[in-house]
């Protein structure tokens, strides 16, 4: 399915930290099964003692230099490729750091991950958190990223180069006959074959568990005691994995945009399907009151305002024609708008609500002008293509990692087709299509290492789990579920549009997390802001 990310990540740099269309981002996979089970699975804390094979990992002391940003210095620190096989090599990790400014004493190291998974933490520091987290935490932090292991400069899962992606990207995800059908499957299986053509060693070994580990090596070398961090969408599974293994070194720990690890996959990919079409009727609500608005019109003495209802059946309705009859885009590489890059352009929109003039525009170029430009760029900006055609490992290291995380969602063609009239019911506008992208880790070329589990982290220092109660990527009940499963969460609710909360424009969340980044004193569980 579609990934969990950052809403901010849509204003650094054209780069969406998502994975899109044929990927599954919703942690892939596991049946119902798994999920009856997980009420009996949680995450074991590890030994409080170094195993003496990791002794030379935790000894080691970060080098930095420049790296061609002012003010960030980078260096590198490696950790066993795997992590009770030492002798099997190493994986070179990435690291960015940005210097206390001051004044005030030093609070530590402030680690940061915007989600994905496959996101860039070192990007999304040089971009955007070390410099536009509030002053007084950057004065008090070191702020510091970690590119997880598999993802973009540490050591990056490869797996289509740029001519293949398009074609990957443009695949027909809502097929509607036995050739379609064919067509999509072959287009997982070759994704699928060219990760483990390309990077066969590794694909075995980007679990989140892993990198939950990385990040305490990475926590040793820089000298601190405990790890503070924010972390949003994927990166609050990153961070409760990381609690539940290391309960004693967790420090202040903020999850923005919560998932849940108890669910299966088929029950992520639902519950996100339901998320985002909730955005759209938030969307479509504010659009049918603009005199913009290419889905319906505003109430006139003459007229009355389109329904969201409506507004959703006109969507489809477009979508359809697109998927007969792609449209022109003006795009140097001659591709065209169908029904998939159309999809994606809309749900690019709906994790942030200032894109939602963009994206009435684009639909209005698209619907009224037959110029697929608009959502073209939006497509493209969520599956990090940048203008030269190339694209980033975003979607590979997304696709890897859940698909190792947890077993596949749906085994065979035959029962997604089952699945399709729950998820049309739980989204008429996206259901289809995201019953599709869920099948994806049916062929991966490595079995799964993780299942549905609770994350109790027991003895942990106070952990404030952020929830949005319209987000589309991360729906709120998820938030609800893993602080009922943290045993030291602070529920800390945004009553709003959008993904992630944290530095949206809520006054009342920001001071809250700020409050606790600072001082250590988290909110009132249960607490909520708009």
């Amino acid at each position: 399915m579609y990934t969990r990310r950052s809403s901010r990540s849509l204003r650094i740099g054209g780069t969406l930290l998502a994975a899109a269309l044929l990927t599954s981002a919703c942690s892939a996979g596991a049946s119902t099964n798994a999920a009856t089970s997980a009420a009996d699975v949680a995450l074991a804390a590890l030994p409080r003692s170094t195993p003496a094979a990791l002794t030379p990992y935790y000894g080691q002391k970060a080098r930095w230099h420049g790296c061609g940003v002012p003010e960030f210095e980078c260096a590198t620190l490696k950790v066993p490729l795997d992590y009770d096989r030492t002798a099997d090599g190493d994986v070179r990790l990435a690291v960015a750091r940005k210097k206390a400014t001051g004044p005030g004493k030093r609070l530590g190291s402030l680690f940061v991950n915007p989600g994905g998974p496959g996101g860039s933490a070192v990007g999304y520091l040089q971009a955007y958190a070390g410099i536009g987290y509030p002053a007084a935490v950057r004065a008090r932090y070191d702020m510091v990223a970690v590119d997880p292991r598999g993802v973009a400069s540490s050591e990056p899962v490869k797996c289509l180069d740029g001519r293949d992606m398009d074609t990957y990207a443009q695949t027909d995800v809502t097929p509607d006959d036995a050739g379609e059908t064919t067509e999509l499957v072959d287009a997982y299986k070759k994704f699928a074959e060219g990760c483990g053509a390309h990077s066969a060693k590794l694909l075995r070994h980007v679990s989140t568990v892993e990198t939950a580990r990385d990040m305490d090596i990475v926590r040793a070398a820089l000298g601190d005691a405990k790890l503070n961090y924010v972390g949003a969408s994927y990166g609050t599974f990153l961070g409760a994995t990381y609690a539940g293994l290391f309960p004693g070194r967790s420090g202040r720990l903020v999850l923005d945009g919560a998932m849940d690890p108890s669910l299966s996959a088929r029950r992520l990919n639902l519950d996100q399907t339901v998320g985002f079409e909730t955005a759209f009727q938030s969307f479509a609500k504010d659009c049918v009151q603009q005199p913009d608005c290419p889905l319906g019109t505003k109430t006139t003495k003459t007229t009355k305002t389109t329904t969201t209802a409506q507004a959703g059946r006109k969507l489809r309705t477009f979508f359809a024609e697109l998927d007969a009859h792609p449209i022109p885009t003006g795009d140097a590489d001659r591709r065209t708008l169908g029904e998939a890059l159309a999809t994606i352009g809309v749900i690019a929109a709906m994790y942030d609500e200032s894109s939602w003039a963009q994206l009435r525009e684009a639909l209005g170029s698209a619907m009224k002008e037959n110029d697929g430009a608009g959502l073209l760029v939006l497509a493209d900006s969520y599956y990090a293509r940048g203008a030269d055609g190339r694209y980033g490992n975003l979607m590979s290291a997304n696709a890897a990692v859940n698909c190792l995380d947890l077993p596949p969602a749906y085994d065979s063609p035959e029962e997604v087709e089952k699945a399709v009239p729950t998820f049309e019911k739980a989204s008429p506008v996206f259901g289809e299509g995201l019953a599709w992208a869920s099948l994806n880790c049916a062929y991966w070329p490595v079995g799964p290492t993780g299942e549905p589990h609770r994350i109790k982290a027991e003895g942990a220092a106070p952990i404030v789990v952020v929830g949005t109660t319209r987000d589309p990527a991360t729906p709120y009940r998820w938030a609800r579920s893993l602080a009922a499963q943290l045993s030291s969460a602070r529920l800390l609710t945004y009553d709003g549009d959008g993904h992630t909360a944290y530095g949206r424009g809520s006054t009342c969340i920001d001071s809250a997390i700020d409050a606790y980044l600072l001082r250590g004193t988290p909110p009132a569980d249960g607490k909520r802001c708009s």
